[in-house]
């Protein structure tokens, strides 16, 4: 019964809200939401769902970088936001242990938990010991020699066959297309080779026609729904289910309705994706000596040995899950890079006087064409890694994390916050928080990372830099991250010069990643040295 008095209210009184919003946010742009009767402050959510992640930067600005919202009675929806770093600091290393992602959280993303029970699922989702143990094993698999040499050789490989050969004939061609959607795709094939030992091809041409990265066919709907494409719904479909009661998008699921029905087809694509990947790599595994080695070979070894036969889905969330961090986080890290510098073409002259040292040695020993930047090259560059940074601290790709409170607890801020409450810290809006950087907090200045003399990157927390995480949770791939966006961007801006076409409105997507609603469309032009 409070379901249907709560869905009645909603269908009443969002469409009043909506309409009185507009007078209301102009007069107050940077005022808290308006904590309505019974609704609460969920019209506002609903409101401003398009622009989310900007509206929490204003709203956290206007008080003092924490704020409470709460959804209509019944709904569970009691959320304390915060860009604090002492907050921050608190919740994921101080009193870790009060804060963990929680069982709601497993079923928002249950595509990548794989499990009914809190101690099994992938790393993704789970909490305490378990998750502990396999970033034990993860750890492992990524320090390892082996495991290194192999996905330096192949970012490196796949930059230079495949990336910059579909740059020249773009340049060449003069062909306007969608930067973003080609790095996801890049980004897909090569978290998937090293990983799974199968390349997918999505930037070949029997996977995607050059004129799929047309703007035009993106915006129809094209190309059809593949393992990139579906990875996006994944994270589009669970930030309106962060967004809204947990019966309501159930409910949705139940009828196959809306999201939740293009969710669904999702996970059929993935699912199939995966079962293809596993098979192959059962294959291989075969032909390999069963040796200590074994285990940390690569990430299908440990999904197909380090569980039970009969773990089927367990080992697809297992899959998706490292899918998701390794494609998206670098590849939208990459659209909002290559956006940045296309503004800023003093900052792109100072990464080529940087590059031009590296390009000359190689030039000297006879190479021609294309400069190709291998990892080894840059991973010494101090001023490309200040952009990077400076890139994540204003576009972190994921700009929301969800943590549910355990015991009642005091911030340091003096909020309290209460048993099952579930807390959002907006990694969106630190980074444009003038009291945490300054009063130049929204330019976009690489050099605020260097230290005086510019040979060395300035020391700062991860609870004021929340791009790789902090605490236990610490990102385990970061150095992987940061290779492959080095040689990208290098072997990129030395080659062309880049053009961001006019009339764009380049603008956060409602998603867990911040990828660009609309893209990035660009042209390229061979550089001539």
């Amino acid at each position: 019964m409070s379901i249907l008095f709560s869905c009645t209210l909603l269908v009443l009184l969002v469409p009043l809200y909506l309409y009185l919003k507009s007078s209301y946010r102009s007069k107050n742009p940077a005022a808290l939401p308006t904590n309505w009767p019974i609704l609460h402050m969920f019209p506002s959510t609903i409101a401003n769902l398009h622009n989310l992640h900007n509206y929490f930067s204003l709203v956290l600005a206007g008080s003092g970088h924490n704020f409470r919202a709460h959804g209509p009675p019944g709904t569970g929806m009691r959320f304390f936001i915060t860009c604090d770093p002492a907050n921050i600091r608190h919740i994921f290393t101080t009193n870790y242990a009060n804060f963990p992602k929680g069982v709601e959280f497993a079923a928002i993303f249950d595509i990548m938990d794989g499990s009914n029970t809190p101690l099994d699922g992938s790393i993704f989702t789970i909490d305490g010991e378990p998750a502990r143990q396999q970033r034990t094993k993860v750890k492992c698999m990524l320090s390892s020699p082996q495991s290194v040499a192999r996905m330096e050789a192949c970012c490196r490989n796949k930059v230079e066959n495949s990336l910059l050969p579909l740059f020249t004939h773009m340049a060449s061609t003069t062909t306007v297309f969608d930067m973003q959607e080609l790095m996801s795709r890049f980004m897909f094939d090569l978290a998937a080779t090293p990983y799974f030992g199968v390349d997918p091809g999505l930037l070949s041409s029997d996977m995607l026609p050059l004129d799929a990265l047309h703007p035009g066919n993106i915006s129809m709907g094209m190309p059809p729904m593949d393992p990139a494409v579906a990875l996006d719904i994944v994270m589009e479909v669970a930030f309106f289910r962060h967004t809204m009661p947990t019966y309501c998008w159930k409910l949705m699921r139940w009828l196959n309705i809306g999201s939740e029905r293009k969710l669904g087809m999702a996970h059929g694509v993935l699912r199939e994706f995966i079962v293809e990947m596993m098979e192959k790599r059962k294959i291989k595994t075969s032909r390999v000596a069963n040796d200590e080695e074994q285990e940390c070979m690569d990430m299908i070894s440990y999904c197909l040995h380090g569980i039970g036969d009969t773990d089927d889905e367990l080992r697809q969330a297992m899959i998706i899950s490292f899918m998701l961090a390794a494609r998206d986080t670098v590849g939208t890290t990459l659209s909002w890079i290559f956006y940045n510098l296309a503004q800023n073409p003093n900052i792109v002259s100072i990464i080529r006087n940087e590059l031009s040292p590296i390009a000359s040695r190689k030039v000297e020993a006879g190479a021609d064409g294309m400069v190709m930047f291998e990892p080894n090259d840059t991973r010494s560059l101090i001023y490309l890694r200040a952009v990077l940074y400076e890139t994540l601290r204003l576009y972190p790709p994921a700009p929301l994390e969800r943590k549910t409170v355990v015991a009642s607890d005091i911030m340091p801020s003096g909020h309290e916050v209460h048993t099952s409450d579930i807390i959002l810290i907006s990694l969106h809006s630190i980074g444009r928080m003038e009291s945490v950087w300054g009063k130049d907090c929204l330019d976009y200045n690489p050099n605020r990372w260097l230290s005086d003399n510019g040979d060395n990157l300035k020391y700062v927390p991860s609870h004021k830099f929340l791009a790789f995480n902090s605490g236990p949770r610490m990102c385990l791939g970061k150095d992987i991250a940061i290779m492959q966006m080095k040689t990208v961007i290098a072997s990129t801006l030395w080659n062309f010069d880049m053009q961001v076409m006019e009339g764009q409105s380049i603008q956060p997507k409602p998603s867990c990643i911040l990828k660009m609603q609309n893209g990035l469309i660009v042209k390229l032009k061979k550089r001539h040295m």
